[in-house]
């Protein structure tokens, strides 16, 4: 099920959900006779790829999904656990260690070190599975962290979770009710905070890899597709599709309880 959501979901991202429109469309054009439909299609697949990419509608999807949470600042209590959710990396001695994790899991480590530095006697959660890899993501970070200056002792590993709501279910086994934060993007804060409220956590939001912006003022760089922007309306459509996958589980497995606290209400009063 979760390599089976991966590919599904991959396959539903803005830029290679509009090549395939694009390429039905050629199809259209080379092995129908329905030419002007082909055409209409093909214009959509390249209009629609120019929009994904072109700033004044990439930062307006994702700029009110980002700021829904302000960033950390100090809270008047001792922050046990700060705890930064799991991204990409690559495994390569020849580059330094800070180049094998993604631009993500660097910004989102940086941030929850951070964090760290200002509750002397918390701990470093880090999570994240090896997804294909021969090192988890977790490993990897840990491995930056270590060459940042955090004590082996300080960190903790949860080298197994594959999404978040893994991430959360095992952060709740020991975290219990001791102070968390939890450390991810900004665009991916709504739902993780979803996933460890119904873990039974209630951590405090540390967002960080903010990526929509308001005042980008040069003509030249607003109004150019460019590369920086499309990964804006990836990140929206991602996010966006996480929360429906979201509540849709949350719904089934609602129904689920319900089904089944009826059925046990059925057999009490039958044997009464």
């Amino acid at each position: 099920m979760f390599e089976l959501k991966k590919i599904v979901s991959s396959l539903l991202m803005p830029l290679p959900a509009m090549l395939i429109i694009g390429v039905v469309g050629l199809m259209f054009i080379m092995f129908t006779r329905k030419q002007k439909t082909g055409c209409f299609v093909v214009l959509f697949s390249f209009v629609g790829i120019f929009l994904i990419a072109f700033q004044p509608v990439t930062s307006r999807l994702l700029l009110p999904l980002e700021r829904q949470y302000s960033a950390f600042f100090p809270v008047d209590e001792t922050i046990d656990y700060v705890m930064v959710l799991g991204s990409g990396h690559v495994v390569d001695d020849k580059i330094p260690p800070t180049s094998e994790l993604s631009r993500t899991g660097l910004m989102r480590l940086s941030e929850g070190i951070r964090i760290m530095r200002m509750y002397p006697g918390s701990k470093l959660i880090l999570s994240g599975y090896a997804g294909g890899s021969d090192v988890s993501n977790a490993r990897m970070m840990a491995k930056v962290a270590l060459a940042l200056g955090v004590t082996k002792s300080d960190i903790i590993l949860l080298e197994t979770a594959r999404d978040t709501w893994e991430e959360a279910r095992q952060a709740a086994a020991f975290v219990k009710l001791k102070k968390l934060v939890v450390v991810t993007s900004a665009s991916h804060m709504k739902r993780a905070l979803n996933e460890f409220y119904s873990a039974g956590l209630k951590p405090y939001p540390a967002p960080t890899n903010y990526l929509a912006q308001h005042n980008v003022d040069q003509a030249w760089a607003k109004y150019s597709p460019k590369a920086v922007y499309l990964e804006q309306t990836e990140r929206y459509w991602h996010e966006t599709l996480g929360l429906i996958w979201q509540s849709l589980r949350n719904w089934a497995s609602n129904n689920d309880h319900k089904a089944g606290t009826a059925s046990e209400n059925k057999v009490s009063e039958g044997d009464v």
